[in-house]
């Protein structure tokens, strides 16, 4: 099930953090973790991009989820928590072996040339 937007409930709820759901929604056979929305967003994407931790692990642990997919955009999962600072995210994602972090997306932007736009990783 999609809005009208594409997105399903897994998306939304791992935008939101909502773990729980997340496991419950990811236990039904017809819920695929890999779909993904109108702007090519995943339930991974929008996890990032909430900073959700705890559903980035969960969904990297769910067959078919590719840990470097990319939106419509060529943003992946690693940018996105680079980006709104997510350094948690950022971690688990630099420890996936098939993520490219220094592939730009379609503008050319890596995911370090996001964090440091931003101001992200001062000391």
């Amino acid at each position: 099930m999609q809005d009208y937007h594409g997105s399903t409930p897994l998306t939304l709820a791992a935008e939101d953090g909502h773990e729980d759901v997340v496991r419950i929604l990811l236990a039904k056979e017809e819920v695929n973790p890999a779909i993904s929305d109108d702007d090519g967003d995943t339930a991974l994407l929008c996890a990032a991009i909430g900073g959700c931790e705890g559903v980035v692990k969960i969904l990297l642990q769910q067959e078919g989820v590719n840990p470097d997919i990319r939106n419509n955009t060529g943003q992946m999962p690693l940018m996105y928590a680079a980006w709104d600072g997510h350094e948690k995210v950022v971690k688990i994602l630099l420890e996936q072996e098939d993520v490219d972090h220094n592939k730009p997306d379609n503008d050319g932007q890596t995911p370090l040339m996001s964090a440091a736009e931003r101001g992200h990783g001062k000391q």
